[in-house]
């Protein structure tokens, strides 16, 4: 494993200062685990930014077909996608306003990761961000 997390403090850092969450991949269907967890980060008083461009909308928010197409400050892009499409939305990820990129749990690419962090992004893979919030932030 070539790509590491940053520290615990920093992702708290990331945590409690972001206001809004682009989800790619969320799910409309609520039996889905984006769905779910994308609802409890909403509940937690963060605004959701659904990328899909196979729905237009869930969880009451518009759903954008790309990260390219949100006009609105990105503070975290999380990522519900297989790992050999995480360097394609890094890629469209250098383009927004963004500079988190957060792959949910189980989701790592080393080719994303470098490609991300020659473009000073904060970088955090393979961990659920409920989990983190839940244990970091409360």
């Amino acid at each position: 494993m070539r790509w590491e997390n940053p520290s615990n403090d920093r992702l708290k850092q990331v945590l409690t200062t972001a206001k809004t969450i682009a989800v790619v991949g969320l799910s409309s269907n609520p039996d889905r685990t984006s769905y779910q967890i994308a609802q409890i980060m909403q509940k937690q008083g963060y605004r959701i930014i659904p990328v899909n461009p196979t729905i237009s909308e869930v969880l009451g928010e518009k759903s954008y077909p790309s990260l390219t197409d949100v006009e609105e400050q990105i503070d975290i892009i999380n990522v519900f996608r297989r790992p050999e499409h995480l360097l394609d939305i890094a890629k469209e990820a250098v383009q927004t306003n963004c500079s988190v990129f957060w792959a949910q749990q189980g989701i790592s690419n080393e080719d994303a990761y470098d490609y991300l962090k020659k473009h000073d992004f904060t970088v955090i893979m393979d961990l659920c961000i409920k989990v983190v919030h839940a244990v970091l932030v409360k």
